[in-house]
């Protein structure tokens, strides 16, 4: 990645990143006053403001590593209930700080609202596809354990340098999943690795199997 397009991604992070800031210390301050106020006083009330915005965080990265990893869940996941229970003890705190009029319970509600904005938005970009960088040549870096591949942008405009990047990525994922589960990747995992459509993941599994000489029958779903 050249220094403009660094320059442009950093201009492009930063208000989410400053909103995700100034909402989370106001959040944070009224959590630490409400908790000093029944009886958890010095560091403790610091810990207590402190565990309910970071499980707020740690909840949402939790469900955006789900979705990476294409882990089919329910509609109530343990993360998302974890995530639930935090912003509503986020918001309840800073309700018991608000003045009993409906515009202090208004303001008061915003920083937690606007911190869940920035994390959620936060999340939403990491998830993008394409989101990885390719280095000067092309290349795609190599993944951590247990971790997606960096994959390259796709879409129906990309050309053949591409394509074949792409299929570079797809190989690498099912290698990966091969080794670490002792089964191939099937369409839909593949699919929620590249962020790629079902059509696509389709076709790029076809291509594989073309090459490796597999029949073409085999699990579709996860």
């Amino acid at each position: 990645m050249s220094a403009a397009s660094r320059l442009l991604a950093a201009a492009d992070a930063a208000p989410v990143t400053v909103l995700a800031v100034i909402a989370g210390a106001g959040s944070f301050t009224h959590i630490r006053d409400t908790a000093a106020q029944h009886g958890q006083g010095g560091a403790m009330a610091w810990a207590v403001a402190v565990c309910v915005d970071l499980t707020c965080v740690m909840a949402a990265r939790e469900r955006q590593r789900d979705k990476q990893q294409g882990i089919v869940t329910r509609r109530l996941s343990w993360p998302t209930a974890v995530l639930a229970g935090g912003v509503l003890l986020s918001l309840a705190a800073n309700l018991a700080k608000a003045q009993p009029t409906a515009w202090g319970r208004i303001v008061a509600a915003v920083p937690p609202a606007a911190f869940l904005v920035a994390v959620s938005m936060i999340e939403r970009r990491a998830a993008r596809p394409g989101a990885a960088a390719l280095g000067d040549g092309g290349a795609v870096g190599p993944s951590a354990p247990g971790r997606p591949s960096p994959l390259p942008a796709t879409g129906d405009e990309a050309g053949d340098g591409g394509e074949e990047a792409l299929l570079a990525a797809a190989r690498r994922a099912a290698a990966e999943h091969q080794d670490e589960h002792g089964q191939p990747i099937t369409r839909d995992l593949l699919r929620a690795r590249l962020g790629v459509s079902n059509q696509a993941a389709s076709e790029l599994l076809r291509q594989l199997r073309a090459r490796q000489g597999e029949p073409p029958g085999t699990s579709r779903a996860a």
